[in-house]
């Protein structure tokens, strides 16, 4: 992939750690080592780590370790108690962390949680935000994925360079914790889209159309969505593969559904989504696909949604693209 004049220049002698080389954290991880920058990495799967390393990364022995060796510590992790461990356990990162540098929680987390460890980093004398990214693996993968952060504006603009590598479009949400809360807002329209989608597509499929012509009529019209654009195309081809799994979706929407209890907002669709994903949990195992909730209405209607020609993964074919800061309208 050819890469844009982007900010490598000047982070290129920054010393960035990243912690957590799964499904969205491996594809950003990656293209920090592509623009080539200074890159030591950490993961429970030693396979995962070979790669990296066998791609002119180093190797961290613990948390700690690279807090030591590294300016910025950026954590991508599957929940708030994986964060917890990685930063708070005896070898974890805040051990290692002294003055002047950054921790980036870019995991799907829970905002009182990233504050309160948050915290903790400011008082080693550290700076501390939260930067969940938004629009897929695909994107994540082509560093076209969108960012929201949250965090002093100081700490803001000493991390945008490797933002603007990270992803493309950023948006500075506010103090630390305010991207984690808009994050799991967005990710719960997402699950919303998906389970209506699959509730659509079935009773397209039941109603005797053709899947393909159903496809794009959703697509063209006021009922289209990104999620239709990516998630209904896996469907389509059986895969139901978009790298995200019933768990990270019970997680995710579970901390939106907390958060609205926190705040004491009557929500009406927040539990019965979750509960529809907990019920496919349930049937179909906790690392079953997400888009293959449909498989409920599959089941009950004895039905197979699919279509012809859709791809069994989302690949963003377009190049990266130069980041930018999105400014809110005032």
């Amino acid at each position: 992939m050819a890469l844009p004049p982007l900010q490598g220049a000047r982070v290129k002698n920054i010393r960035i750690g990243f912690i957590g080389l799964g499904n969205v954290g491996g594809k950003l991880a990656g293209n920090l080592l592509r623009h080539g920058l200074d890159l030591t990495v950490r993961d429970l799967s030693d396979e995962l780590v070979a790669g990296f390393v066998a791609k002119g990364a180093r190797k961290a022995a613990s948390p700690k370790a690279m807090a030591e060796q590294v300016d910025i510590v950026i954590t991508c992790l599957p929940s708030p108690a994986a964060s917890r461990a990685v930063l708070e356990s005896p070898d974890g990162v805040l051990a290692g962390l002294t003055p002047g540098k950054i921790w980036l929680e870019m995991s799907t987390t829970d905002q009182a949680e990233v504050v309160r460890i948050g915290s903790l980093v400011a008082a080693k004398g550290g700076m501390a935000m939260d930067c969940p990214v938004s629009g897929g693996c695909h994107r994540a993968a082509s560093g076209n994925i969108a960012i929201f952060a949250g965090g002093s504006r100081e700490a803001f603009e000493k991390v945008l360079p490797v933002l603007k590598i990270l992803g493309c479009q950023i948006l500075h949400t506010g103090p630390i914790g305010s991207a984690s809360k808009l994050k799991v807002v967005t990710n719960y329209l997402c699950t919303v889209h998906l389970a209506a989608l699959a509730e659509a597509l079935s009773v397209c499929k039941v109603a005797g159309m053709d899947m393909n012509t159903a496809y794009d009529a959703i697509r063209i019209s006021s009922g289209n969505s990104f999620v239709h654009e990516t998630e209904s195309q896996v469907i389509l081809n059986g895969s139901r593969d978009i790298g995200f799994t019933m768990d990270l979706v019970i997680k995710d929407v579970g901390l939106f559904d907390q958060l609205a209890r926190d705040l004491k907002v009557p929500l009406e669709l927040s539990p019965l989504v979750l509960n529809i994903f907990k019920d496919g949990e349930r049937r179909y195992g906790p690392r079953e696909h997400s888009p293959n909730i449909i498989r409920r209405l599959e089941d009950a209607c004895h039905i197979k949604v699919l279509g012809k020609g859709f791809p069994a993964e989302m690949v963003d074919d377009q190049p990266k693209a130069e980041g930018y800061e999105v400014i809110p309208k005032s």
